[in-house]
């Protein structure tokens, strides 16, 4: 099942996700998961069957044509499981319900044949995150 979490240790596990894959790994300081302004934003996570949490990603509304996924992060042991791609198509759905006809991505390296099936298209390499993980920029129209 796919929500928004919902009670405080929902939102711990949320974030501890995103901290244990996208941060802890390049030996970043805990609370570098969160952004000050994650209340504007939508958050998608992964339940299963036994409430337990696998898979998160964020939704940000860019302009009133254009949102952005930031933060997708699966469990290392749920990955190639079809959790990130259920996730990102819950917020293309969503994303087409408010009218929204672009989606755009940073992507890590080795997440790019990821999003290639999911049919973003690569546009150039963005940024260099932590001074060694290059992301490239990435978009989709829906």
């Amino acid at each position: 099942m796919i929500r928004s979490p919902q009670t405080k240790n929902e939102w711990i596990a949320y974030f501890q996700l995103r901290y244990a894959i996208l941060r802890a790994p390049w030996g970043q300081a805990k609370g570098s998961e969160q952004t000050a302004d994650e209340a504007q934003h939508q958050h998608f996570a992964y339940f299963d069957t036994e409430n337990l949490l696998l898979g998160v990603g964020r939704l940000d509304l860019l302009d009133p044509q254009t949102t952005q996924v930031r933060f997708m992060a699966v469990a290392e042991h749920q990955q190639g499981k079809g959790i990130g791609r259920a996730l990102m198509e819950e917020m293309e759905s969503i994303s087409k319900e408010k009218g929204i006809q672009k989606i755009i991505l940073h992507a890590r390296e080795v997440a790019l044949p990821f999003y290639q099936q999911l049919g973003y298209q690569l546009d150039a390499p963005s940024h260099l995150l932590f001074g060694e993980i290059q992301h490239f920029l990435m978009h989709k129209l829906i």
